[in-house]
């Protein structure tokens, strides 16, 4: 994946967003990133629906699961940028998870990132967010074609005065 790229227009997208805030709303917005990313994560999980248990119900379409997926995606690159911290591509560990068990993990680590917001934990998020992606069926070329979409979609809203 070219997060080179991916870092670039998130860069951009952030500088449009913030260039129109109160310097006073521009105080937190690490700690707000983070919520909202956990929030994000919620969305996603929400939509595979892989943790109820009581529901017979089946996940939503992939498209669906597809967006929410990129709109962590924002987030996460939103935060590292936030921290002056990218994501060099690495070699995704083997891990026996199911989805519940990607979701836990990766809440565990952007915790562990927001506690302290260094290389090594933003490694580790990046990482643990790819691994769920790769357990949902998305490749790269997905990946990114939804992001250039996304990306798009929070430009124009900007504009509207989402």
């Amino acid at each position: 994946m070219d997060y080179e790229y991916l870092f670039r227009k998130q860069r951009e997208l952030d500088s449009y967003i913030e260039e129109n805030l109160e310097s006073a709303n521009r105080e937190d917005l690490f700690r707000k990133k983070v919520l909202a990313l956990q929030v994000e994560i919620g969305e996603l999980a929400n939509e595979t629906r892989c943790f109820k248990f009581w529901s017979r119900k089946g996940p939503s379409e992939q498209a669906v699961i597809l967006e929410e997926y990129v709109d962590g995606l924002h987030f996460i690159l939103s935060v590292g940028l936030d921290k002056g911290l990218t994501y060099a591509s690495a070699p995704l560990p083997n891990q026996e998870w199911d989805q519940t068990d990607a979701f836990l993990e990766l809440y565990r680590t952007i915790h562990a990132f927001y506690a302290a917001p260094n290389q090594d934990n933003y490694n580790t998020l990046f990482r643990s967010f790819l691994l769920l992606g790769q357990l949902l069926g998305f490749d790269e070329q997905a990946i990114l074609k939804a992001y250039q979409q996304k990306n798009e979609v929070n430009h124009m809203r900007q504009d509207e005065g989402y």
